[in-house]
């Protein structure tokens, strides 16, 4: 009490820090205290079932104490714990449902929960909180350490090319989740996955991360000076370099479009309708409306230099349509900030910053130079569709590590138990199971 009132004496308030998000990464999940000494005793031997134990009850301990920030420490636990854990996933081995295991979120926002008592789910969840972990990287890294609020943003081409390099490893994660993991899960226990785990929903986070890249292979021949970074940093870079094409230019935000456009898709079949989930959808819809208006603007430009009255209409077209998908995506921004979790939105910057000063202008600018056209052609005042792109990048190929040695079954010497013990277990599990009732 004497603290609490010192401190309200003193006018101190509890500092609030809201997070900053360039890369989206949504709740990252983290492993509870599991019993697996109990489930596995006298089943293999006892050393391997403490080394199980501890290395998860250390990845428990560093994401709690940590809130997840612990990245390499915890990602280098995770791989070696992944080592150990694919030898309760072998069939051979009989051992896929004899521990409960129990993840939360992290900060239990949603009290989302789950007890699962397989070894499939387990695995899952740890190459998911890899994946969450990478991303958590890629965005800090786009976020200057000695950012102090300014609307200036400076990134080293290191932090960038690093953050790209990120991000396809996180998608590698997550594809390897949806093709080489949900499919040995049982459909029981799949309706009954937490809404993070959704297959949906982890194509939806998989495909984000490609379009948080995309064209970086596309661009190497044209421009080099913009190989190896993400689209949106890609688009920033050509506007300064005297190689990058509009067509370029064009390319890279059609592309990041239909990446967007895919992630929804991939949502619509899923339970979106909780915090997250809703966060989610709202990232989406404003990187979607972002790129449509840059896809429409360069559009514009490109069609804009033909000699035809048709050209300069439709490209009239191009301009006012990014202006207005353009003030859309100022208000998808600030519903996605808004919506719980709060978060802050990075400063515009890059090609952003270069299409929200450029975009209002030139389509003024050429409304009113071809204004008498607008009139006389009526009847072309229709908005030109975009070129279709073939999307240029795949994640980064990811395969579990492999598995450890003490898993070799012809050196194992299991401890049998003495009765005394086995009836001393059998008491110490029905007093446990009372309590939990």
């Amino acid at each position: 009490m004497g603290c609490t009132s010192s401190v309200y004496a003193l006018g101190r308030k509890k500092k609030v820090t809201i997070p900053e998000i360039v890369v989206y990464v949504p709740a990252i999940r983290i492993p509870l205290q599991s019993d697996l000494p109990r489930a596995l005793k006298g089943v293999i031997p006892k050393e391997l079932v403490d080394r199980l134990t501890c290395l998860r009850n250390q990845i428990v301990l560093v994401a709690e104490d940590t809130d997840g920030s612990a990245i390499t420490e915890l990602r280098r636990a995770l791989e070696e714990y992944l080592t150990l854990l694919i030898g309760l996933t072998k069939k051979e081995n009989g051992l896929e449902d004899l521990v409960e295991f129990k993840w939360k979120n992290l900060g239990d926002y949603g009290k989302q929960e789950a007890f699962v008592a397989n070894s499939w789910f387990e695995l899952l969840s740890v190459v998911h909180m890899m994946a969450m972990l990478t991303l958590s990287e890629a965005n800090s890294l786009m976020i200057p350490k000695d950012f102090s609020g300014s609307a200036v943003r400076v990134l080293s081409s290191d932090c960038k090319r690093e953050a790209v390099d990120l991000l396809l490893k996180a998608s590698g994660y997550l594809e390897f989740c949806i093709k080489n993991i949900i499919v040995h899960i049982p459909p029981d226990i799949k309706i009954m996955l937490p809404k993070d785990l959704q297959d949906g929903v982890l194509e939806a986070i998989s495909i984000q991360a490609l379009g948080q890249n995309s064209t970086a292979n596309s661009t190497m021949s044209l421009v080099s000076r913009i190989t190896y970074h993400g689209t949106e940093i890609q688009l920033g870079l050509a506007v300064d370099c005297q190689k990058a094409t509009l067509s370029v230019k064009r390319r890279l935000a059609c592309e990041l479009l239909i990446y967007y456009s895919q992630a929804y898709q991939c949502l619509s079949g899923c339970d979106m309708n909780h915090g997250y989930g809703k966060k989610h959808l709202w990232f989406i819809k404003w990187k979607f409306l972002q790129a449509k208006a840059a896809a429409y603007y360069y559009h514009g430009l490109i069609l804009d230099k033909g000699n035809e009255p048709s050209c300069h209409v439709s490209a009239v077209c191009c301009f006012l349509a990014a202006e207005e998908i353009l003030a859309e995506s100022k208000k998808a921004c600030l519903t996605f900030s808004l919506a719980p979790p709060t978060t802050r939105s990075p400063p515009l910057w890059g090609a952003m910053k270069h299409l929200h000063q450029t975009i209002p202008e030139v389509a003024s600018r050429k409304s009113q130079m071809y204004g008498y056209l607008l009139e006389e052609e009526k009847a072309l005042q229709a908005l030109p569709e975009l070129p279709n792109f073939q999307l240029s990048l795949r994640p980064d190929n990811y395969e579990l590590p492999e598995i450890d040695q003490a898993w070799n079954t012809e050196k194992w010497e299991i401890e049998s138990q003495t009765l005394k013990e086995h009836l001393k277990d059998c008491e110490n599990n029905t007093g446990s199971d009372t309590e939990s009732e």
